[in-house]
């Protein structure tokens, strides 16, 4: 069984992790609510705060090599917290080191440019993060759904179906040599 990890804390975009959690779970895959925090997390939908998510493990709990794939869902919020946070930012590297597949969606890559794993990579997100990616040294391309080598990443909640199907194809596909920081 696939076992993934989604990051995040309060102030996750509720839709961009919801959605492929659900999506994955379908698949059979085992979600884990990764958060900086134990307890639960608050979601934002439509400008205001939404759903509560239980909390399945605390960083402080995790390894990537536990997982199969990384999962991070945007938001404002979410990742403007998490960029900060060391314990986040290894987690994030280590996937990379690993080979192993990594999704984000939205503001999401903000967590990758201060992981400094974006570099040399082809990706895209939320427009307004796109010269932050750019002066990271990334290609910055305004499509759907980008996939760089097990890399996924889209641009908002309007593209989490092709979103989620191309993080299914990556996990399925499993380690990618190819894969980087």
């Amino acid at each position: 069984m696939k076992k993934i990890a989604i990051l995040a804390t309060n102030g996750f975009e509720e839709s961009e992790l919801k959605s492929p959690k659900e999506a994955m779970e379908a698949e059979g895959f085992q979600i884990d609510i990764v958060s900086p925090e134990s307890g639960s997390i608050k979601g934002w939908s439509d400008g205001n705060w939404s759903n509560s998510y239980t909390v399945d493990k605390t960083l402080s709990q995790v390894d990537a090599k536990d997982y199969n794939a990384l999962v991070l869902p945007g938001g404002v919020y979410n990742p403007d917290q998490l960029r900060v946070n060391e314990d986040a930012l290894l987690f994030v590297r280590d996937f990379f080191k690993l080979k192993k597949p990594v999704a984000a969606i939205c503001h999401a890559p903000q967590i990758l440019i201060s992981a400094g794993v974006v570099e040399g990579r082809t990706l895209t997100s939320y427009k307004s993060i796109k010269d932050d990616l750019i002066n990271a040294g990334a290609t910055w391309k305004d499509q759907a759904v980008v996939v760089d080598e097990g890399f996924v990443t889209s641009r908002n909640p309007g593209d989490l179906p092709a979103f989620n199907s191309k993080v299914i194809e990556e996990i399925r596909e499993g380690k990618h040599e190819e894969q980087h920081a």
